[in-house]
This record gives C-alpha cells, structure tokens and sequence, in this order.
C-alpha cells in the first residue's frame, strides 16, 4: 500500500531537473548542428559568388587582351606595357582607341579605362592620364579583392619571360618633311626626301601569362594575342 502511494505522488523534483538537464543538452546538440550547417551554407556561398566574380574579372582582362593595338612607331605609345604594379595597355574600341589600366593596390585589383581617343592628340592625353593613377579617379573599378600579388609574363620567341625584361625591338625609318628654305636660298628639289630618321618601338608578345597569388592559391591563365586587325 505505502508504495502504491509513492507512485501516485509523480516524480520528485531531482528526476525533474534531471530531465530537465538532458532536454538542455539534447537541445544545445541540436542548436549546434543546426548553426553548423547554416556556416557551412554560408561559407560555401561566398565562395562561390567568389569564384564567379573571379570568372567575370579574369574574363575581361582576356577581352582587353583580345583587343591589343599595336600602335604605329609614330604615337611613341607601346601597345603592351608591365612595371611591375601596373599593366597598361591600348584597347581597340568602336570609334577608336581606348588606354586600359589595370593594377594592383592594397590587395585589391583594379581596371581603368579612359574615355574612347578619335585623334592622336585624345589618345595623347589619356596615355598622360594613364601614367600618373591614384587609385580615386572616375572610372577606376575595385574589381577583386584579397589578392597577395601579381605578376605578368610574355611569350617572346620560344618561352615566357618576365614582362618588365627588355623586348623585341623594331627600328624603322621615318621621312622627315622637308625644311623650308632659308630667307635667300634656292628651294630644294622636291623630288628629293630629307634624310630618314630611324624610330624604335617594342614588338607586342605573342601571348600573356597571368599570375595571381591568392589565399584559395595560385591562378595561372595565358592569353594568345591574336593577329592585329588592318
């Protein structure tokens, strides 16, 4: 009888708290579990947004590659150029010429482009714009960030080089105009030409080997110049 008694009375306040503590337990488990994969959706999502921003940026520096123009000796502009931070170049565009920058700042890679050049004195002017970037100008995008470093290879007769060595060198001739003569002098011949002046200008690669040093690694990608359009 007294035990029948004892099993009416329910559970006492120590099977309680018991209880109590495996609920917390199994509860916290289950939190934690729940937290974990909610991080791991998280971390997995950013880096894939990651790897599709890397696509687009890696993919717009093949277009601008795609479309180098291999300026004449006259402009004294090479189409291609590498410093070590800043890789400049001259990007066909319709209409005309546009001087295409990118570089690398605080780990951050960026691209300028200046405004579309229809005469050689525009080109001149943003080939000076080009040469003295600080980063804030319009037009200049942060592109890609948590980049460690950089560097720039160019496929020059049979294997890579480091893109800031000495090139190819073409020297061509250039006709001056001829002087007007001298107050009392005889004019000169005009079937005659004055003598040729020689002019230099590097040879553009036949391709372009980019390195990135990132935390995921090491991004290798070669771009092939294509032939130059008439």
């Amino acid at each position: 009888m007294h035990r029948a008694h004892r099993r009416r009375q329910g559970f006492t306040l120590v099977e309680v708290l018991v209880a109590l503590v495996i609920m917390a337990v199994i509860a916290a488990m289950g939190w934690q579990g729940v937290a974990g994969m909610s991080r791991a959706r998280e971390i997995g999502g950013a880096a894939s947004d990651r790897t599709l921003r890397l696509q687009a940026v890696v993919g717009q520096w093949e277009t601008d590659l795609s479309q180098v123009y291999d300026s004449p000796p006259a402009l004294q502009m090479p189409g291609l150029g590498f410093d070590g931070s800043s890789l400049r170049l001259l990007r066909r565009s319709e209409g005309g010429v546009q001087v295409v920058v990118w570089s690398l700042r605080e780990g951050v890679w960026r691209r300028w482009a200046g405004p579309v050049a229809r005469s050689q004195s525009d080109l001149a002017q943003a080939w000076a714009v080009s040469s003295a970037l600080q980063g804030t100008e319009a037009g200049q995008l942060q592109l890609f960030d948590g980049i460690k470093g950089w560097q720039v290879y160019f496929w020059r007769g049979q294997g890579w080089s480091n893109a800031q060595s000495s090139g190819d060198i073409e020297v061509s001739a250039q006709v001056k105009p001829p002087s007007p003569p001298a107050s009392g002098a005889s004019a000169p011949d005009q079937g005659a030409s004055a003598p040729a002046a020689p002019v230099s200008r590097t040879l553009l690669p036949s391709g372009v080997r980019l390195q990135l040093d990132m935390p995921e690694g090491v991004l290798l990608r070669d771009v092939q110049l294509g032939p130059q359009q008439p």
